[in-house]
């Protein structure tokens, strides 16, 4: 009976489809299912932001990947790249980006469209790339791609991400790590971080002494803990240092 069913539903897209073929040979239906990858379209968003210390910066919705670079600055770079198969295809999203002394704001949403570009329209997709303080608070919430995330002097809550994630840690960090909710596993690939399996899908530790909280929930994806290139260089500087003396 089920099966029935399917097929029933099935023959009546295709009828549908065929009424409005039918109709007109420019349709709005032809445009979307004959769109050619080759109508690449690209738009950027470059702004710079002032940021108290302790500022708030707030991810959500982003469909790609996310990169976070940070250091002793009090402003905030920012650089949204987004990609779609047509600039009709971009205009089924947007990016808003909201910004105080306080406060950085970056949220995705899906723009009012028919039903046609719902079903057959493809999605854009969007790569930023955040240069911040590092005193900021940090928060993610539904993430389509991978996150990278610098040194943060603050608390880190990162929630609903489909990717994996990297922190990039400097020396002499502490911190409390709490993840719940994760598809994957937890690595630490630096020894002043240590994590506890209590058991599958939840992990706790710690870095350095501990500290600010580090938040993870929801993941499908692995988190991992590495050294950051600043701290790498300025071991390498230091022993290049010591060798000519």
């Amino acid at each position: 009976m089920k099966r029935i069913l399917i097929l029933v539903a099935l023959v009546a897209i295709a009828g549908v489809a065929g009424v409005v073929r039918s109709h007109s040979k420019s349709s709005d239906f032809d445009k979307l299912v004959s769109r050619n990858a080759a109508e690449d379209a690209r738009e950027e968003i470059r702004q710079n932001y002032e940021l108290a210390p302790g500022a708030s910066v707030e991810l959500s919705n982003i469909n790609g990947g996310i990169k976070i670079e940070t250091s002793d600055t009090k402003t905030a770079e920012v650089l949204i790249e987004r990609l779609g198969s047509s600039k009709e295809a971009l205009s089924r999203r947007k990016i808003t980006v909201e910004a105080n002394a306080n406060s950085l704001r970056i949220q995705g949403e899906e723009s009012d469209v028919g039903i046609f570009e719902r079903l057959f329209g493809s999605s854009p997709s969007e790569r930023i790339t955040l240069k911040l303080p590092r005193q900021v608070a940090l928060r993610t919430k539904g993430v389509n791609g991978s996150l990278t995330v610098g040194d943060i002097d603050g608390p880190v809550d990162v929630r609903g991400i489909n990717g994996n994630i990297e922190l990039k840690l400097v020396d002499k960090v502490n911190a409390d790590i709490d993840i719940h909710g994760i598809n994957g596993s937890v690595i630490a690939e630096i020894s002043d971080v240590s994590i506890d399996r209590a058991r599958h899908g939840k992990y706790t530790g710690r870095i350095g002494d501990g500290g600010s909280p580090i938040n993870a929930n929801g993941i499908n994806g692995n988190i991992r803990f590495t050294r950051s290139t600043e701290s790498t260089n300025k071991d390498s500087s230091s022993a290049s240092e010591k060798s000519k003396e």
